[in-house]
């Protein structure tokens, strides 16, 4: 069994989430995305994030604006709508629900 392959299956269930809650703190530009998430040991790439943000965009839980750049094209800063907002919030109980259920399993002691 390849742990490589598990692993990056375990990333990506949870990739959404990590974004949302990045763009939670406040309006984000993709490349500080990419930062916050490979400071935190979760390596994700252009070619990743930016369907992603795409699709969440298109489901109505992202909007953005273009901010304009002295030192080349404009930039599209991504934040939450409060359908977002909401769908974050689902996203957290879950999360929280899912740990602790795994943290129990995994710290029982016989």
């Amino acid at each position: 069994m390849n742990i490589d392959n598990t692993a990056s299956q375990m990333r990506k269930g949870i990739l959404e989430f990590c974004i949302l809650s990045v763009i939670k703190r406040g309006e984000a530009y993709p490349s500080d995305i990419i930062d916050m998430m490979k400071g935190a040991n979760l390596n994700i790439f252009e070619g990743t994030l930016y369907p992603l943000l795409t699709r969440l965009k298109n489901a109505g839980l992202l909007t953005y604006r273009w901010v304009e750049s002295n030192s080349g094209p404009p930039r599209k800063y991504f934040s939450l709508t409060d359908k977002g907002a909401a769908f974050y919030t689902e996203l957290e109980t879950t999360w929280n629900e899912l740990a602790n259920a795994v943290n129990s399993i995994t710290n029982k002691t016989q």
